[in-house]
Parts: structure tokens; C-alpha cells; sequence
């Protein structure tokens, strides 16, 4: 496993629509692997393909507080959802940003599993919202779209302040 770099708004590679998985193999999974160490690390509770530079449709998952429930869904597909509520979301893409966010309250997901098995699951609460934000990252959207251009540009103007502030690595030697 290997720690993968997160892409941060405003890149344009997080605007990429992710392409379907084609093949459920080794390479993938040990991919998963890292983008799950990469997640905890973080911390966060979802990462998307997307936000680590591989545009293909696929995110991992975990919204216990152990750490105890990661969950992989492979081309992902809300086959249906009902009511709505309101979330704050945070993104490791978006980082120190938070702004609520109106979601599907149940939603039930047609996915494969890590093996390429076809699973179709009810989810609801912390983990629907989850994975309808990632899976927005998957269409090339982030949480910052549901917002007024006025809270974006905001956001994009802190952030790059926030970057210009932080201090130049020291070189290796």
C-alpha cells in the first residue's frame, strides 16, 4: 500500500467524469488498499477515485468510529432514494471547509463489491450521505457546487491564501 496525494478545489482534474470500471483485479484492490490508508490517514470518511487522480468509478467508505467497517463500492448507482435532509459536509478535498449540504435521506446503491460481485444495498443517515458525496466526486462535482458562485469564490480565495502561507518543504539532501 502506498499513501496517494489528494487533490485539493480549485484543481480542474477534480471536474473529470470518472469512467466505468471495466475489470475487478489485483491492481484495483491494491489500489483500494492505499486510497483506504490514504482515507484514515486523512482523516476522512469516504474518498472517491477521482480525488487522487484515477478517474474511474469507484470510492471507498468508512463512517465508523473504529475504523471498523470499510466499505468499496465499483461503479456505483443510485437506483433510487427518498426524502431529504440537511448535513454539514467537510471534504479532504475542501479542507477546513464546511457548508451544509441537502441529500437524499435513503437511498438504496447497485454497486460491485472489492471481488466484482453485484451487490445492491439500502443505505440511510451518515453513510447515504457519504456515499452520494463521493459519488459527486465521480461526476466531476464537489459538495462547494451546492453553494452560492459568492461562497465559492470565498472558499477558493482562502484556500489559495491558506497554500501561500504554508511554508516551502526543505529540500532532501
Amino acid at each position: 500500500m502506498a499513501m496517494l496525494n489528494i487533490l485539493e478545489f480549485p484543481d480542474p482534474r477534480l471536474r473529470t467524469r470518472a469512467v466505468p470500471v471495466e475489470t475487478v483485479d489485483d491492481e484495483l484492490r491494491r489500489l483500494i488498499d492505499s486510497m483506504f490508508e490514504t482515507m484514515y490517514a486523512a482523516p476522512g470518511i469516504g474518498l472517491a477515485a477521482t480525488q487522487v487522480d484515477v478517474h474511474r468509478r469507484f470510492l471507498v467508505a468508512d463512517v465508523s468510529t473504529d475504523k471498523s467497517d470499510p466499505q468499496v463500492l465499483i461503479n456505483p448507482e443510485i437506483v433510487a432514494s427518498e426524502g431529504e435532509m440537511i448535513n454539514e459536509e467537510g471534504c479532504l478535498s475542501v479542507p477546513g471547509i464546511y457548508a451544509e449540504v441537502r441529500r437524499a435521506e435513503k437511498i438504496r446503491v447497485r454497486y460491485l463489491d472489492r471481488d466484482g460481485n453485484e451487490v445492491e444495498r439500502d443505505m440511510d443517515g451518515l453513510l447515504a450521505v457519504c456515499v452520494q458525496h463521493e459519488m459527486d466526486h465521480l461526476e466531476g462535482r464537489l459538495f462547494v457546487d451546492y453553494l452560492s458562485e459568492a461562497k465559492r469564490q470565498k472558499i477558493r480565495k482562502r484556500l489559495q491564501k491558506e497554500r501561500r502561507q504554508q511554508p516551502e518543504p526543505a529540500a532532501v539532501l
